[in-house]
């Protein structure tokens, strides 16, 4: 379950930060047209064109991932793909990326390398360009620091402030797969503890156990939406929870929301394993987080746009703000919504 170890390992302190930089950096070469200088410099120069939409997120040691079961390499992929989801939640498309370490002294160079290999992958999925960060020395394990940035035209754009009553509400991809698969990697992390020779079978479980290590975000969405003429009219990501992201739209819209149980599209693995771990699917896609799927209201005259198409599914529609937000549950009883998903500051 631990992180894989390599045999040979370079003290940081060898390299010095400037050296660090330039070995972990040496193979990010530029490909997006407004990329005018990259890293090497005092500062990135940019090129650009339209409007640009900023995003930054930390990822903590200890609170945002484990090392006992996240590899490095996943590490850095999801690192960045968790940022580039903010910027596609814009209705925009990702560019550039700076990428900032804090490192304790029980990470050799090796152990950074295998992160980068990581951002280096997602970098190049993504077509995005590394074009500066920073690295520093820590007291308390890893921290990474991203900060994402990306184009679009302003009339393109979509923010959360756009939702009108009557407006439908839309998800793409499943849910709840990254919060059962946290479940399953946190039981195995306890039989490893308990039991170092006993090696677990993830295969059963390999599609949400991917979901939380290796998630994607979802550029092929904009691309699709800008294809088929639908411009949203609000527009956020989920990594806090379904619920959690229906009230902030809500609540920047002015809106209220009918959300139907029934709706909530779940693949058959995360059913299967939340009735092995005895817990409510619906609950799970509620507040489980870290699905990186878009959520986003569309007006209904653009429902034939996207009717039938697998990308999509119509979960709810937004209400006069005095409605309230609410849960239709199978039964037609409707229930308040509340958001029960990531806190970063729990009391």
């Amino acid at each position: 379950m631990l992180a894989n170890k390599n045999d040979k390992k370079t003290d940081l302190e060898a390299l010095g930060e400037f050296g660090l930089i330039d070995h972990l950096t040496k193979n990010f070469a530029p490909s997006q047209a407004s990329t005018e200088k990259g890293v090497g410099d005092d500062g990135a120069v940019l090129h650009l064109k339209n409007r640009t939409v900023i995003s930054t997120d930390f990822l903590i040691e200890g609170v945002h991932f484990d090392l006992s079961y996240m590899p490095l390499k996943h590490l850095g992929y999801k690192s960045v793909i968790v940022n580039l989801s903010d910027i596609y939640a814009m209705n925009a498309i990702a560019t550039q990326i700076l990428v900032s370490i804090a490192v304790s002294n029980r990470f050799p160079l090796e152990a950074l390398e295998e992160l980068y290999q990581g951002i280096a992958l997602a970098t190049k999925k993504y077509e995005v360009d590394l074009i500066g960060g920073d690295t520093s020395s820590s007291k308390t394990g890893m921290l990474i620091s991203i900060t994402a940035l990306g184009e679009a035209k302003a009339e393109e754009i979509a923010y959360r402030a756009g939702a009108r009553a009557n407006d439908l509400l839309v998800v793409s991809g499943d849910l709840g797969a990254a919060y059962m698969g946290l479940q399953v990697l946190e039981r195995e992390k306890e039989v490893f503890k308990v039991n170092p020779n006993n090696q677990p079978d993830l295969e059963p479980y390999s599609y949400i156990v991917e979901r939380q290590l290796k998630p994607e975000a979802r550029k092929d969405i904009v691309e699709l939406l800008k294809k088929l003429e639908v411009k949203p009219t609000a527009m956020i990501d989920i990594s806090d929870g379904l619920s959690s992201e229906i009230l902030h739209l809500c609540k920047q819209s002015h809106v209220g929301c009918n959300l139907f149980e029934d709706k909530i599209p779940l693949d058959p693995t995360v059913i299967a394993a939340c009735e092995e771990f005895k817990l409510d699917s619906t609950l799970v896609a509620l507040s489980g987080g870290e699905d990186y799927e878009l959520l986003f209201t569309i007006n209904q005259k653009d429902f034939p746009k996207i009717k039938g198409n697998p990308n999509f599914t119509v979960i709810g529609h937004m209400t006069e703000a005095g409605e309230g937000a609410h849960l239709v549950t199978r039964g037609n009883s409707k229930i308040p919504l509340t958001a029960q998903g990531w806190n970063s500051f729990p009391s």
